[in-house]
């Protein structure tokens, strides 16, 4: 039996492939021991969704349980309006529109249209600034949905011993650098 990705783990990946393994290490320990000031804003920025109490229309589901056999994938959907066949992923504060988050929101797609909701439309949402950044879907876009299946190959490939070269740039914001032998930040 073949293991699902964390869809979560998408963006984490290309931070660095070595987070995930880091990240597993803490296991259940409160992230309140190792997550950045930044980092417990945005799982505080998610708890309306996590409680599921974002909104109390019926036709929007929040924080619903998504898997794709085809990917291999599974997580959450932030918000799914079944009226406007519109999904959602909650970012506290978007800067740039990195690849991450537009591959969690095609893991998201995938996931919903698979188990059989029609979706139409799918978004970014910077809650701290209010923006929607709409992205076409990944049959529009076919050169980003390879890059997403290449990403999904490599996590599936990717092996901790391999040779690796770190991002000074990303070590430094790294919270596991402590534990990673390849970081480069002090």
């Amino acid at each position: 039996m073949e293991s699902y990705i964390q869809i979560s783990f998408l963006n984490d990946f290309l931070f660095c492939p070595r987070s995930i393994y880091f990240h597993q290490l803490y296991g259940k320990m409160s992230k309140r021991f190792y997550h950045t000031t930044h980092q417990t804003a945005g799982l505080n920025a998610h708890r309306t969704i996590d409680n599921k109490t974002y909104t109390t229309a019926k036709a929007v589901m929040q924080g619903v349980e998504v898997y794709s056999d085809t990917y291999g994938l599974c997580g959450k959907v932030d918000t799914y309006d079944q009226n406007k066949r519109l999904l959602t992923e909650r970012k506290k504060k978007i800067k740039m529109l990195y690849n991450g988050y537009v591959f969690q929101l095609y893991a998201q797609y995938f996931c919903l249209t698979e188990m059989g909701y029609p979706v139409q439309k799918i978004k970014l949402y910077s809650m701290d600034d209010n923006k929607s950044y709409f992205v076409p879907l990944p049959q529009d876009a076919p050169d980003k949905l390879r890059d997403f299946e290449v990403l999904i190959q490599q996590m599936r490939d990717f092996e901790l011993n391999a040779p690796f070269v770190a991002n000074v740039n990303k070590c430094r914001q790294c919270v596991y650098r402590a534990l990673c032998d390849y970081s480069l930040a002090d």
